[in-house]
C-alpha cells in the first residue's frame, strides 16, 4: 500500500508538471494553429532566469515570479517580431523558424550562463519528507502537486468562467465569426502566447531541484509536450490534462519496472491511444 501511494504521488506530480508545460503549447496550437517548436526553450529560459533571480535575492518565490515574467516577455517579443509574420505562411514556415530558435536559445544560454549543469536546493520549508500510510514523500513533491494543481485549476477556470476564456474559446471555434463580432484576435493571439510562455518558464524553474538546469534541457520536455498535445487532442486543454496525467503515471511506472526504457513506455501509450482514437482523447476530427 505504501509503495502504491508513493508511485501515485510521484506520477501525479510528474503529470501536473507536464501539463503546465504542455498547456501553453495546446493553447497556441488550439487558438492560432501555430506549431511552436521553441516552446521547450521557454522552459529552459525560465529555469535559468529564475535560478539567477533566486541566487541573487535568496528567495525561491522571487525566482519563480522572475521565471514567469522573463519568459512572458521573451515569448511576447518572439510572437510580435516573428510569429505574427508567419501566421499566414502555414505550418512549414512555422516549424522551420521555431526549430531554428531552439539552437539560438541554446547558444544564448551557453553564452550568458555557461555550459555547466546548475542546481538549486529545495527551499528549507520544503526540504523535509513526510510519511503517509507508510509511504515516505518529499515535501517538495507535495508542493509541486499543490502548486501545479492550483495553476491548472486557475487556467481551466479562466478558460471556462471568465470573459477572456470565453473569447478564446469563441476564437478557437470560429475565428472569422469572432472577428466579425469585433474581437481583436491579433491581441488575443499575443496574450495567449504570453500566457503559454510564462507557464513553460515557471515549470522550468520549479523543475530545477529535481532535474537541474543545463543548456538544451528543454529539448526532452518539448518531445513530451508534443506527445501530450497530440494524445490529448489538438487544441483540447482538458485533453492535455488527461494525457499529462496518463503520461506522468506511465513514466513513473516505466522508471520503476523498465528503468532504461521509460521513454519507450510513453511512446507505447501514445500509439495505443491513437490506434483507438486517431484524433486524440478529447480531440475532434478536423
Amino acid at each position: 500500500m505504501s509503495i502504491f501511494i508513493e508511485y501515485a504521488l510521484n506520477g501525479l506530480q510528474a503529470g501536473i508538471l507536464l501539463f503546465i508545460v504542455s498547456a501553453g503549447l495546446t493553447l497556441c496550437f488550439g487558438l492560432m494553429r501555430v506549431i511552436n517548436m521553441a516552446h521547450g526553450s521557454f522552459y529552459m529560459v525560465g529555469a535559468f532566469a529564475g535560478l539567477q533571480a533566486a541566487v541573487i535575492s535568496g528567495s525561491f518565490v522571487i525566482g519563480l515570479v522572475a521565471a514567469g515574467i522573463a519568459t512572458a516577455l521573451v515569448g511576447l517579443a518572439i510572437e510580435r517580431s516573428l510569429f505574427q509574420r508567419l501566421y499566414a505562411r502555414g505550418p512549414f514556415a512555422q516549424v522551420l523558424v521555431s526549430f531554428g530558435l531552439i539552437f539560438v536559445f541554446d547558444e544564448l544560454v551557453r553564452i550568458i550562463w555557461g555550459a555547466d549543469i546548475r542546481s538549486l536546493p529545495r527551499p528549507q520549508a520544503l526540504a523535509d519528507a513526510y510519511t503517509f500510510a507508510g509511504a515516505r514523500v518529499e515535501g517538495y513533491r507535495l508542493f509541486l502537486i499543490a502548486f501545479g494543481g492550483l495553476l491548472s485549476a486557475a487556467l481551466l477556470w479562466g478558460l471556462i468562467k471568465t470573459p477572456f476564456g470565453m473569447t478564446i474559446r469563441a476564437a478557437v471555434d470560429d475565428r472569422e465569426s469572432a472577428e466579425l463580432l469585433g474581437l481583436n484576435v491579433k491581441k488575443l493571439f499575443s496574450a495567449v502566447f504570453l500566457i503559454g510562455s510564462a507557464l513553460a518558464g515557471m515549470a522550468g524553474f520549479v523543475a530545477i531541484p529535481l532535474v537541474n538546469a543545463f543548456p538544451g534541457m528543454g529539448d526532452e520536455v518539448l518531445i513530451s509536450a508534443l506527445i501530450i498535445v497530440v494524445m490529448g487532442g489538438l487544441g483540447s486543454v482538458f485533453g492535455s490534462l488527461l494525457a499529462s496525467l496518463i503520461i506522468g503515471f506511465a513514466l513513473t511506472l516505466g522508471q520503476v519496472f523498465v528503468a532504461g526504457y521509460a521513454p519507450a513506455v510513453m511512446y507505447l501509450v501514445l500509439g495505443l491511444v491513437l490506434l483507438a482514437r486517431p484524433h486524440g482523447l478529447l480531440g475532434k476530427p478536423e
